[in-house]
């Protein structure tokens, strides 16, 4: 008996094409989360590690560090909960050793951002990302708490230091974190302050959107100037970015960023 003829694929690639599902990456960019990771699925990311080594990268100061690339990072519960264990070969993740390091630092500078990364807390741990080494997002294990948010949470923007109190900062609007030992997100969308002709701030930095773990979080911050334990830099059109070492142990995978782009707004 002959075989009939089916065009099933034929058809079925008609149809995504004649709906738009192209091989091309869609753009997304409207504030939203979209399934998998947005380097992963759409265009003009950057990775700021390598998964080899630490190049790109330095101690702030230029002092030492104990950072390293490991191949895998696993959090044991009941044997040692307020540590991270590697398997510390070349990989795409990165640790702070012991948790008591130097700040590690980008070589390349910059301005208006959209950045992505993933983290690991043991418990009770505590880092932070500082866009522009001076503007810091909290890293905090903040799982299960029942109290207000505050501005030293996960998913806050820390607050600033002045007369050895401190001012301003914003907590984040939920609780987003995921217990220690699990991989967490952030999502932000940065923007730097501005500049006048003669060097003078005409604006201040903003956070004008950030998710975590997919969960809106902040929206339209503004930060009058930098946060407590910045870098020791001045404001300006272009800075490094910072990632916190001596306050815990914590690991990094997938730091991406691109430029800053409209939000599309529904």
């Amino acid at each position: 008996m002959p075989t009939a003829k089916f065009p099933g694929a034929a058809v079925l690639a008609l149809v995504l094409s004649l709906a738009g599902f192209s091989q091309q990456r869609p753009e997304l960019n409207d504030g939203e989360p979209h399934g998998d990771a947005p380097f992963l699925v759409e265009d003009g990311w950057t990775p700021l590690l390598n998964g080899k080594d630490l190049s790109g990268w330095h101690a702030q100061d230029g002092g030492k560090h104990d950072w390293f690339t490991a191949k895998a990072i696993r959090w044991e519960r009941l044997l040692s909960p307020t540590r991270l264990i590697a398997v510390p070969e070349p990989g795409r993740r990165i640790l702070n050793g012991s948790g008591r390091t130097a700040n590690l630092v980008t070589d390349e500078k910059h301005g208006d951002i959209e950045l992505y990364l993933e983290f690991m807390l043991s418990k009770g741990s505590n880092s932070g990302v500082y866009l522009q080494g001076l503007y810091e997002v909290q890293i905090f294990d903040s799982y299960g708490s029942e109290l207000a948010m505050k501005t030293s949470d996960g998913g806050a923007i820390y607050h600033r230091w002045i007369n050895n109190q401190g001012v301003g900062g914003s907590a984040p609007k939920a609780n987003a974190s995921r217990a220690p030992g699990q991989w967490q997100s952030y999502q932000i969308w940065f923007q730097a302050p501005r500049f006048g002709p003669a060097g003078k701030k005409i604006a201040n930095a903003r956070f004008l959107r950030m998710f975590h773990n997919g969960q809106l979080v902040q929206e339209d911050v503004e930060v009058e100037g930098g946060t407590r334990a910045h870098m020791q830099l001045e404001e300006a059109p272009l800075n490094p970015l910072m990632l916190q070492g001596d306050h815990g142990p914590v690991a990094f995978r997938d730091i991406y960023w691109r430029p800053l782009r409209p939000i599309i707004k529904r």
